[in-house]
């Protein structure tokens, strides 16, 4: 029987020891109050003299009845709620303590250093290869749901050294950081590669400039999720046949499904009059983004339609540019080079 029921059994019997006691001592001519507190002084024994002398065998009798049903219904319910409160606990610890049996017992296997959209998506797909692998990262939230679905998770702080030899990095044969912030990943690609010579390691990385420092950290392999997001719209747009996928309504969501997983998003952009980017090249478009986004195609009023356009192509008002990016950064870019300008008046200056 479990904890909850116990306590709600004792919890259940205590009432109803209390009820009947009250109702024999009115029954017995006592008062209300007088019954209540007669009932609570005799449950708990704090030693108090009775309220009235209890002068028949009846009334000695039903006390006595009063004294064991409520004592062992009280310690009933407390039990219940002792076992309810510290069985979590326990099973938490037991929990743990098989994780950690079990993460020490693995040779070979891969390590991924944050549990968000990437590392979850990342988590898929080696569980569907069968491949042995840990999760660590320092939101509970996460790691509970990485433990819900089976896999092996730790929680820890990737970029500290004792969380990384916890995980076993020192058997471990590839390591994944995948954390949103690029300063985090190069911080635990120069700990990993310090602590396992021969791992090899795999680096996400947001901002172009971010590859070489990374591999200059250690890192094997670098992933721009945002420039391999834009490599696979050039080469559907580039090809006929599947160009008809970005006019497909299934298609067009199935691929802007595979896009939000690696965190970036696909977005048309009218350019509308007196935009800031009319008269310029799409080089300075994204070399004013800094690499979070990137062009991918163009629709010129004109109705010519342009795939990966050139860095030195103009734009005019009425053009439709195709742009991909970060999920965070694609609105500050909107908000910065889309939007038209916008001229204050004073009133009295001619």
């Amino acid at each position: 029987m479990s904890s909850i029921s116990n306590f709600k059994i004792g919890l259940t019997c205590f009432g109803s020891v209390v009820v009947i006691a009250t109702a024999g001592y009115m029954i017995a001519g006592w008062s209300l109050m007088d019954a209540i507190y007669m009932v609570v002084i005799t449950i708990f024994g704090v030693g108090f003299g009775e309220v009235r002398p209890l002068e028949t065998p009846p009334l000695r009798i039903f006390t006595m009845f009063v004294i064991v049903a409520g004592t062992t219904a009280e310690v009933f319910t407390l039990g219940g709620l002792i076992q309810m409160l510290t069985e979590g606990e326990i099973r938490r610890l037991m929990g743990a303590r098989r994780m950690r049996s079990e993460i020490d017992k693995l040779s070979g296997h891969v390590i991924i250093c944050g549990f968000g959209r990437i590392g979850q998506v990342l988590a898929e797909e080696l569980t569907a290869a069968k491949h042995l692998f840990v999760v660590v990262d320092s939101t509970p939230e996460r790691i509970a749901m990485a433990q819900e679905r089976g896999y092996l998770a730790m929680a820890g702080n990737a970029t500290e050294e004792e969380a990384l030899i916890d995980a076993g990095i020192k058997r471990a044969s590839v390591l994944a950081t995948v954390l949103p912030d690029d300063a985090l990943n190069v911080f635990i690609t120069l700990s990993a590669r310090n602590l396992n010579a021969d791992l090899s390691i795999i680096a996400r990385g947001e901002l172009p400039t971010t590859h070489k420092k990374l591999v200059q950290a250690g890192a094997n392999q670098v992933v721009l999720p945002t420039m391999i997001g834009a490599q696979r719209m050039a080469s559907l747009i580039r090809r006929p046949v599947l160009d008809d996928v970005l006019h497909d309504a299934m298609g067009r969501q199935r691929l802007d499904e595979d896009l939000s997983r690696l965190g970036v998003r696909l977005q048309e952009l009218p350019v509308p009059e007196s935009s800031p980017v009319i008269g310029k090249t799409i080089g300075d478009i994204e070399v004013h983004s800094e690499g979070a986004c990137l062009i991918v195609g163009i629709r010129h009023s004109h109705g010519k339609t342009i795939s990966n356009p050139g860095s030195d192509t103009l734009l005019s008002v009425g053009d439709t540019l195709l742009v991909i990016g970060h999920s965070d950064q694609l609105p500050r870019f909107i908000q910065r080079s889309m939007q038209p300008k916008t001229t204050n008046y004073r009133a009295g200056v001619r």
